[in-house]
């Protein structure tokens, strides 16, 4: 097997032979699939009893550290390792009588930044100290507990990875011996005490990391870089480590991350455990953070095919050439692991929601790229299709009543009533949200507010706490809105009466009609009526979305998104007005309907950032698929830096890029084994093609490519 490449050019060769065999070890699935052959500890019943939920989750935890596997792969420079299966489902992997008791936690990021500061031990003072002061409730009282039980748990784990390297360190000779003899200096540092250098920071932010997945969570990492600069930075001018070194080392953070790969078919892929990463951009004082660590990582990843930590870099009218290069090169090599964030947009929409600088300088994600403050958030979000509202109670074509609209203007205005009662009914909702008694200490530990409020993460313990609507299939609800006002109200081809009739028809007998509808200019092709269209109803949903910001200490930022859900959704879908037929999967997140934007990449961003997406907080995506021909080493150091620079100016928010040739997914589709290495982006994340699903698979060949500029 070879590591698959869109471009023709191979991969670059830095990593040392060890460092690739190991890569590979991961990516086959090996770990992945032994950890699923030990998915959980039992927990006894009788030891359960009498308990609060609080409790029997500090008895699970606990168990977990004292009985998961303690693996040394061989080769790996760091150690730590999530290994029960079941929390690969993002389940906490303790069982009673062959039941789950608690779900994991995931669309987060955790304060990883703020524990290489203070150290594990810090937070155990911290909570020892809250829990000595008087006023608090008993609730309150076994949230703390559960966050030292989470301490108890982690010096467990710890130990027994010491006791497991003193070990192996007695019965090993020569090179070997020296690497885990490393690995055992660092983890008597860390993560109890704060890191010395870049290696034990590495250590450290993985096994915290490792600790969190193995509870069955799935936290996002954050600002890698911005972590670990300062520590690189310093080891190179010490000589303590060189470039080649340190390399490896984060090489084998992110082979590491690869644990959890199975090879197995899990519908929207194998790796989708929310772990992103963010780079560059400003700190909370304004400065640059692009560092020698943004470089490392972008560098190990264009070399290895690591599709599980999505990247997303903070780009700025400052960010330094060569990192919009190396973007470049990973692009080019397809898989879409790279994107991109327009951080100035982004800075001054959370300021105007109401975040203060210094807050909106420090986001990050979600896991996806959902926009949060790491360490201090709380963060859900909830889909809707609005594309479903308008066919049903706007067209009325699941057989509900329906009215004549006399005018485009009345039926737009009829979709913005719906539309606002489905708002209110998310600001009902979301007012008793986050009042929820599950616990998650190995979650409430590293989020910055639940130790002051003895209060858990499900229970609005964090700083922030965030609800999010996210409107799904507003492209579409523009482009059927402008086949309408087209046939019916200006060219009078047909009433609208007929129209539904040829649409509750799926467009039987009507082909010529569709053709026509077909044939119309629609959102995506830098065209300005159905562009002001599309503009028009984004910003009439924000504007429903904000007349109620915050309230009952809720955050709702709006966002839209669709995450593969128009998969799901085409089955509660009719036909549609702008020519496709019931079952077709219509547009993802804010991106055109596949095959209307005929015009290329250029116009697909102009038309995408003429929507006011300086008022969508939450945040949201466009895709964009190209062919290798337009990326050849040639053009690709132009081209992308380019599209990035004129997303920025034109008012872009996330854009995340994939290189494939579909002739090569085809392929995929019919020799999987052939392709075990080939990665996709499917929206927040990138997959592992041959592990989705075929109707997944389809759906990533179905998208428009765009084939010129």
């Amino acid at each position: 097997m070879v590591f698959y490449s869109a471009c023709k050019d191979a991969r670059p060769v830095r990593l040392g032979e060890d460092t690739r065999e190991f890569a590979w070890r991961s990516l086959l699935g090996d770990y992945g699939r032994e950890a699923l052959k030990t998915p959980y500890v039992e927990l006894d019943p009788k030891d359960l009893e009498g308990l609060s939920k609080q409790q029997q989750y500090d008895r699970a935890i606990l168990k977990i550290a004292r009985e998961c596997r303690i693996p040394l792969r061989p080769g790996e420079l760091l150690c730590g390792s999530a290994t029960l299966g079941a929390a690969i489902s993002e389940i906490v992997p303790a069982y009673c009588e062959g039941k789950s008791l608690f779900e994991g936690v995931s669309h987060l990021t955790l304060g990883f930044a703020q524990a290489l500061k203070k150290g594990v031990d810090a937070y155990e003072s911290e909570v020892k100290t809250r829990l000595a002061q008087e006023g608090l409730t008993r609730e309150q009282q076994q949230t703390l507990e559960g966050m030292l039980t989470v301490v108890q748990a982690l010096r467990i784990w710890h130990s027994r990875y010491i006791s497991a390297l003193d070990e192996a360190i007695a019965h090993t000779r020569g090179e070997d011996r020296l690497r885990l003899c490393g690995i055992r200096d660092n983890l008597e540092q860390v993560p109890f005490g704060v890191p010395q250098n870049f290696y034990q920071a590495v250590q450290m932010v993985w096994f915290l990391f490792a600790f969190s997945r193995l509870c069955g969570n799935w936290p996002g990492i954050g600002r890698l870089d911005e972590m670990l600069g300062g520590y690189l930075q310093q080891d190179l001018h010490d000589g303590v480590l060189t470039w080649g070194e340190a390399r490896e080392i984060l090489a084998h953070f992110f082979i590491k991350g690869c644990e959890w790969v199975t090879q197995q078919e899990c519908r929207s892929g194998d790796a989708q455990h929310y772990q992103n990463i963010v780079l560059c951009g400003v700190d909370e004082n304004g400065g640059e953070v692009a560092n020698s660590v943004s470089e490392l990582v972008l560098e190990v990843l264009e070399e290895l095919p690591i599709s599980d930590f999505p990247v997303a870099v903070r780009v700025n009218e400052h960010t330094p050439q060569r990192i919009l290069e190396l973007i470049a090169r990973n692009v080019r090599h397809g898989g879409g692991v790279v994107a991109v964030y327009n951080e100035e947009l982004i800075l001054k929409s959370l300021q105007d929601f109401g975040y203060s600088l210094r807050d909106a300088r420090r986001f990050a994600n979600d896991g996806c790229w959902e926009v949060q403050v790491p360490g201090e958030t709380c963060f859900l979000y909830e889909p809707f299709d609005g594309y479903q509202i308008f066919q049903d109670e706007v067209l009325g074509l699941d057989g509900r009543e329906w009215k004549g609209y006399t005018s485009f203007d009345a039926l737009y205005e009829a979709y913005q009533q719906a539309l606002g009662r489905r708002i209110q009914q998310f600001h009902q909702k979301a007012d008793t949200m986050f009042l929820d008694d599950t616990p998650c200490s190995a979650i409430d530990l590293f989020i910055e507010g639940c130790i002051q409020k003895a209060r858990s993460y499900h229970n609005r313990g964090a700083r922030f706490t965030v609800y999010s609507p996210h409107i799904g299939g507003l492209p579409d609800v523009a482009d059927a809105m402008v086949a309408i006002k087209t046939m019916v109200y200006e060219k009078k081809a047909l009433t609208l009466s007929q129209y539904r009739d040829i649409l509750l028809k799926n467009w039987e007998g009507a082909e010529a009609l569709r053709e026509q509808v077909r044939s119309l200019e629609y959102f995506g092709n830098d065209a300005d009526a159905p562009d002001a269209l599309a503009a028009r109803l984004l910003g009439d949903y924000i504007t429903l979305t904000q007349q109620v910001p915050s309230r009952e200490g809720v955050l709702r930022p709006a966002g839209a998104s669709t995450f593969g859900r128009q998969i799901d959704w085409r089955e509660k879908r009719h036909a549609h007005a702008h020519g496709y037929r019931q079952g077709d999967i219509l547009a993802s997140n804010l991106c055109p309907t596949p095959g209307t934007d005929i015009h290329g990449v250029t116009a697909v961003i102009k038309s995408h950032c003429k929507m006011p997406l300086n008022r969508l907080t939450c945040g949201t995506a466009l895709d964009i698929k190209l062919t290798p021909a337009m990326v050849e080493s040639d053009n690709a150091a132009s081209l992308i830096p380019a599209l990035i620079r004129g997303f920025n100016s034109l008012g872009g928010f996330f854009m995340q890029m994939d290189v494939i040739d579909n002739a090569v997914l085809l392929e995929a589709q019919k020799n999987p084994d052939q392709y075990r290495s080939l990665a996709v982006r499917v929206s927040g994340w990138s997959a592992r093609f041959v592990t989705l699903s075929r109707e997944w698979q389809d759906m990533i060949i179905q998208r428009t490519t765009q084939q010129e500029l």
